[in-house]
């Protein structure tokens, strides 16, 4: 039995990137808890408007808002934006959980690596989750949660991720401060870190047959992921039950590489 939130009114959450692959899922995942969200997209409007159609034919509410995670210049009118809709929509000045799952793929072997990709691996992945988080923390409910999105290659490595694999390991530090800086707002932080998962992500290079065959072989659980296994993690760690999980590494991976 799904097990709901015990409130008043349905939490909200706010899942970046949520058009598409991991943060679809979890936009709906969240949806069958009980959960209205606030997704943004990229470029992808279309497919942005499907999963807002999706959560209300799940009898939640959604709204989908674009957002480019690389630019912070944009990120006060963005969170005016947030709050605008919360007032129009739900009638409340904040929201409840905050998803930072924005984030594009990048491969290039370190010896080839430009001062322009490593800007843009630090722009997407670490500026992004350090400063939207700043500017939505005024509209975040004390007591709510946080969740940011790593990888799990910043336990185990492969060559042409270094500049992508060190700004997700900056982003699980930066976890552990967050959880001990809102602390006193009782606002609990946590990072997952997925594995191989099938989705267009990176060009869709998880999508390879001999991908997959090498995943598997090296995951205890013996498969690729799939965007339902990470989406069902943040829709569990979102759960009321699961309040007292706060500053934590939570590894997504099927068991790869142990």
């Amino acid at each position: 039995m799904v097990h709901t939130w015990p409130m008043t009114h349905a939490p909200i959450a706010l899942v970046t990137g949520g058009s598409r692959g991991l943060g679809r899922s979890m936009a709906l995942r969240l949806a069958d808890r009980g959960t209205d969200v606030v997704l943004t997209y990229r470029t992808a409007v279309e497919e942005a408007r499907a999963v807002v159609a999706a959560i209300e034919a799940k009898g939640r509410i959604a709204v989908a808002l674009p957002l480019d995670v690389s630019s912070t210049a944009g990120f006060p009118a963005f969170a005016e934006t947030v709050a605008h809709e919360l007032a129009q929509r739900w009638g409340r000045p904040s929201f409840d959980f905050l998803v930072n799952n924005a984030g594009s793929g990048g491969h290039s072997p370190f010896i080839e690596t430009t001062e322009a990709q490593f800007d843009d691996q630090l722009d997407v992945h670490l500026r992004s989750v350090f400063f939207l988080t700043q500017k939505l923390l005024p509209l975040i409910v004390d007591g709510g949660r946080i969740i940011n999105v790593s990888t799990g290659i910043t336990r185990y490595t492969y060559a042409g991720f270094a500049s992508y694999a060190i700004m997700k390991g900056a982003v699980e530090v930066l976890t552990r401060y967050l959880a001990k800086e809102l602390g006193p707002r009782r606002i609990a932080v946590n990072v997952i870190a997925p594995g191989g998962i099938d989705t267009d992500f990176g060009g869709g290079v998880m999508r390879d047959p001999a991908m997959h065959a090498m995943v598997a072989a090296e995951t205890a659980l013996g498969r690729m992921g799939t965007p339902d296994d990470v989406g069902g993690v943040v829709a569990a760690l979102l759960a009321p039950d699961a309040g007292w999980i706060n500053g934590q590494r939570i590894e997504v991976t099927g068991g790869f590489s142990l």
